[in-house]
């Protein structure tokens, strides 16, 4: 401690706010205020943007638009303009795969792939015009994506083409994932726990849109299957499994009903569509029956009086009214 006069301590500075202790915030001890930050912050922008409910779209980061992976492959097919090959697709050696006829193919499966890309995007479209056409003063089924690249970013594009919101929830990795452009700015997240970013995914969702994709894809799309399952979630949600040719050769659902590993029920869970049409009419049929006929949606489960009469539940409180329609979890 410093002295003055060798007797009376210097003043000391004011101490910071524990709010404003960037590293309280940033140590374990600070853990639980930033998980309560990824709670409490995304809470306030939606009702402060008046979204009710969300249509997530999953699938993978790495399908691009079809201009761009045909052009990726026009500029194979001219040697001249093409960039040297990264060292691990240099030419091969002798008993290895040939480097060049690697890229091609890669090239080629993207062309293929693309039109995911293009069916996303609309089907986000279709989605979005047809929901800004209901009624109320909340935003719903509004278009959510994980805020990145490929069908990531086909979905929130189609939103935006329509002119709705569109909401991006991304997370911070090691290798940075920016987000899209096509995110409404007010509705750009940026989460570092995945189990937040999850819960933002899964209790706003009123219905969900699986397209191709790797590992994330598939995680994302077990996890809400396995909450559906078990009933979780206590709201009805939609989901469509888009492109049967991909999805069938990737997993054989039906092999697990068969060994008895889930139920052949379980299989009723999800319907497959292959074109945005078809996944449109699913969804649309799906959320006008739960959530827009007379008895389900906003307002279900209030208590209406007769004129004079006190009414059995409260008024819908300003979060109720103007926030988020966050399921409940069955005990």
């Amino acid at each position: 401690m410093s002295e003055n006069n060798g007797n009376t301590p210097l003043p000391l500075a004011a101490a910071p706010l524990a709010y404003e202790n960037e590293e309280f915030l940033a140590s374990p001890d600070g853990r639980m205020l930033r998980i309560m930050s990824e709670y409490n912050e995304p809470m306030a922008r939606f009702r402060r943007e008046r979204i009710q409910d969300t249509v997530v779209f999953f699938g993978s980061a790495r399908f691009h638009a079809l201009d761009v992976a045909s052009h990726e492959l026009e500029l194979l097919e001219n040697t001249g303009s093409v960039a040297p090959a990264p060292p691990h697709e240099q030419p091969a050696r002798a008993g290895e795969v040939d480097a060049p006829a690697l890229r091609r193919s890669r090239a080629e499966a993207a062309v293929e792939m693309a039109r995911y890309y293009e069916d996303a995007r609309t089907l986000a479209r279709q989605m979005t015009e047809w929901s800004l056409t209901l009624p109320g003063r909340r935003h719903r089924f509004v278009v959510t994506s994980g805020g990145g690249p490929g069908i990531m970013e086909a979905a929130n594009r189609g939103a935006w083409e329509a002119g709705g919101k569109t909401i991006g929830l991304n997370i911070k990795l090691p290798f940075e994932q920016r987000p899209n452009p096509y995110i409404t700015p007010a509705l750009n997240f940026n989460f570092h726990y995945f189990f937040m970013r999850k819960y933002w995914f899964a209790y706003l969702a009123k219905a969900l849109v699986v397209f191709p994709g790797g590992f994330g894809t598939l995680d994302e799309m077990f996890e809400l299957l396995t909450l559906d399952q078990t009933q979780k979630l206590a709201k009805p949600i939609t989901i469509v499994i888009y492109g049967s040719e991909y999805w069938k050769k990737v997993l054989d659902l039906d092999l697990l009903a068969a060994k008895g590993a889930i139920s052949p029920k379980d299989l009723e869970l999800f319907q497959f569509a292959d074109t945005p049409d078809e996944a449109f009419a699913i969804l649309k049929d799906g959320l006008t029956r739960n959530y827009l006929n007379e008895g389900a949606g906003e307002g279900a489960g209030e208590a209406v009086g007769s004129a004079g009469s006190v009414p059995e539940e409260p008024a819908r409180s300003a979060q109720e009214e103007m926030g988020p329609d966050i399921a409940r979890t069955r005990s």
